[in-house]
């Protein structure tokens, strides 16, 4: 099959290598993310009863979701939600195929209620938040494209991109890892009062990187202001700690940037999460499915979590793109940089994308026809392959976020 793929040598520098780069991670518990994570596992666990009740998964794209903050009173030692955080998920799904009926607003409402259980520590789910489900029909000629493509190649559910770069740079390494160490399991249990929502940002200057990182404390495990700056230097530490195994850049830490520790003054929460105390949270305005918000790389707007895993390019194709540009840089260690930009038609075969473009910064004196021809044997191969994203979707190969 002869696709639209087209390799480029880009002359510029790459990012690592540029003088400034900056780099955001929204993290576990930040309202952005807790909604990205409610809408794509409410999209995994219709695909799964789906697959159950109908034998194959129904059209959905459940991307539409928000988190509206509530209010809170805390102190040192002590906090108390006082409006509830309110969670609302909508979008489109087909609720039935011939006699079988499919509950999605009850799955959706399930989903939310369970995935903050198992993503938050300190949440009263019965008494500290709401849970709302407004998911309706899908418009036909979006569920009838998707019928057509049933039992075949899918066909493409909108006319979009999606965008993926490799390799990582040491600070987009730096900002990711440093999110995930500080919402680990074993991080938690050494350092309790550290909530869930943990916001990095990272900016590199020549070879200094500097880590802005806002961390809801948990107000209850708190007990004065001594204790919040020991506890604060304690994960400063940690950090500096822990960067050192992924960068020999220098690192400079801040925490809670805006804290007035003199006039006690400092970023406490009852649970650990910003959007008790209004801070909303909208679906898509998060991480991209690299997990990292990159300003001086090419991104896509696209929201990818809640859109269905079988033909919605807005989710396959930036999962695509990600991994085909990290698997060309493994397949040809001469390529420095790699970015990867792959176009839909509505209604096409994903298979068969209206343009693939590759993006190439290769090593000084190697031989760009060689890259020129690996590369495009690894596009074509995820493109022969690209149904079986669906299902390591659905198995938490991948995430949206």
């Amino acid at each position: 099959m002869v696709r639209n793929i087209y390799v480029n040598k880009m002359t510029t520098k790459a990012v690592g290598e540029q003088q400034t780069e900056y780099v955001e991670r929204k993290g576990l518990g930040h309202p952005d993310s807790l909604i990205d994570g409610i809408v794509d596992e409410t999209s995994h666990a219709l695909s799964r009863e789906y697959l159950d009740k109908c034998g194959y998964i129904l059209h959905h794209n459940v991307d539409k979701g928000l988190i509206i903050g509530g209010a809170s009173k805390v102190g040192f030692g002590h906090g108390e939600i006082t409006k509830k955080i309110e969670v609302i998920v909508t979008g489109r799904a087909a609720d039935r195929l011939e006699n079988t009926t499919i509950e999605v607003n009850e799955i959706a409402t399930r989903v939310a209620t369970e995935y903050l259980k198992s993503n938050t520590r300190f949440l009263d789910l019965e008494n500290e938040v709401t849970f709302e489900s407004k998911i309706a029909r899908g418009s036909a000629d979006l569920t009838n494209i998707f019928q057509r493509g049933k039992g075949a190649v899918p066909l493409a559910n909108d006319t979009s991109f999606g965008i993926g770069f490799a390799p990582l740079t040491d600070t987009e390494r730096l900002v990711l890892e440093v999110e995930n160490y500080l919402n680990s399991r074993d991080y938690k249990n050494r350092a309790p009062s550290v909530g869930e929502d943990v916001k990095v940002m990272g900016v590199r200057e020549g070879d200094k990187i500097t880590l802005t990182i806002a961390i809801a404390f948990v107000a209850k495990l708190i007990d004065s202001v001594e204790t919040y700056s020991k506890v604060k230097e304690g994960i400063k530490e940690d950090v500096h700690k822990f960067a050192s195994k992924i960068t020999d850049k220098e690192v400079v830490v801040y925490i809670n940037y805006g804290d007035s520790e003199e006039n006690e003054d400092v970023y406490l929460t009852k649970s650990g999460l910003s959007c008790e105390a209004g801070d909303d949270g909208s679906v898509g305005r998060g991480n991209r499915v690299n997990g990292l918000i990159t300003p001086f790389r090419p991104m896509s707007l696209e929201a990818a979590a809640g859109k269905n895993p079988v033909n919605h390019i807005g989710k396959i194709y930036n999962i695509l793109a990600k991994q085909l540009s990290s698997d060309i840089v493994k397949e040809c260690p001469e390529v420095k940089a790699c970015n990867i930009a792959i176009l839909s038609q509505i209604g096409r075969p994903i298979d068969q994308p209206h343009n693939l473009n590759i993006d190439i910064i290769n090593e000084e004196g190697s031989d760009f026809s060689v890259v020129n021809e690996k590369a495009r044997r690894v596009a074509d191969s995820w493109l022969d392959g690209i149904t079986d994203l669906t299902m390591d979707i659905l198995l938490g190969k991948y995430k949206a976020f």
